[in-house]
């Protein structure tokens, strides 16, 4: 599996990002973008997206939080146990991942993804994970010209009463959405879920959401405090199910 580093410049400075191609064959394929989850870009995203790039995708993952400076992202089960160090993160580095902070930064990485060669489409895929699972959702909002289809995967807040929640973009939604929320999990209660159901079903929105039983909030990286494998494998799944309905085949570029 192929890993290249690129460094994007950005509105408010400039992100390393992490670039995964097949092993077989010749792009161009067509691009899917990963928003992380809250720990920050580590081996176990390299996993995610060695794994997604062998499904026939060229593969963007960001680093969402280079407005805070160089960090390493915190062990899981560390992470899990101290409520100092989870604020302290949060407040350095996870705060600076505002929506529209994140939005300005998509810009730039959907520039990137449509003068890249081996890109072979300006139609892309995004998924999400814990915070970044919203932010796959409002990329389709805010870009629904570009991504035609969003995934995220134990997403949390996804339907608040935020004035920037992200169930409010359904109506801008043009791609086919995919969302799969944790039996436990307090940042995606069953009243969150029924109010996306809903934003989705009246906007129109090709959608499905669900509820993976015996999964916990963060179960897909295989670094998490609570992992769960069949769970994780079901994930990989539905991803690919989802992008190869709408990625493949795709239109060329010009």
């Amino acid at each position: 599996m192929s890993r290249a580093t690129v460094t994007l410049k950005t509105r408010d400075g400039q992100t390393e990002a992490s670039v995964f191609r097949p092993d077989s064959g010749k792009g161009p394929w067509p691009a899917v973008l990963v928003y992380q989850d809250g720990r920050g870009i580590r081996p176990a995203l390299f996993e995610l997206g060695e794994r997604i790039a062998q499904g026939g995708y060229l593969v963007l993952l960001p680093d969402l939080f280079y407005r805070g400076g160089p960090y390493q992202a915190p062990d899981a089960e560390t992470f899990s146990r101290d409520p100092e160090l989870r604020k302290q993160w949060q407040q350095k580095y996870m705060a600076t991942a505002t929506k529209a902070n994140v939005r300005s930064d998509t810009e730039a990485f959907l520039a990137f993804l449509a003068a890249e060669p081996d890109v072979r489409s300006l139609s892309i895929g995004t998924t999400g994970y814990c915070m970044g699972g919203g932010l796959s959702l409002a990329a389709a909002g805010h870009f629904p010209d570009r991504v035609i289809a969003a995934a995220s995967y134990h997403g949390g807040n996804l339907a608040t009463d935020d004035p920037d929640s992200p169930h409010l973009l359904a109506p801008r939604i043009r791609a086919r959405v995919y969302v799969a929320g944790a039996i436990e999990d307090a940042s995606f209660p069953d009243q969150q879920k029924q109010r996306l159901i809903d934003a989705l079903q009246q906007a129109g929105v090709q959608h499905a959401v669900e509820t993976y039983e015996g999964a916990k909030h963060g179960w897909v990286p295989s670094d998490s405090a609570v992992y769960n494998r069949a769970a994780s494998e079901r994930h990989y799944q539905t991803l690919l199910a989802l992008f190869d309905a709408t990625l493949k085949p795709a239109p060329p570029k010009n």
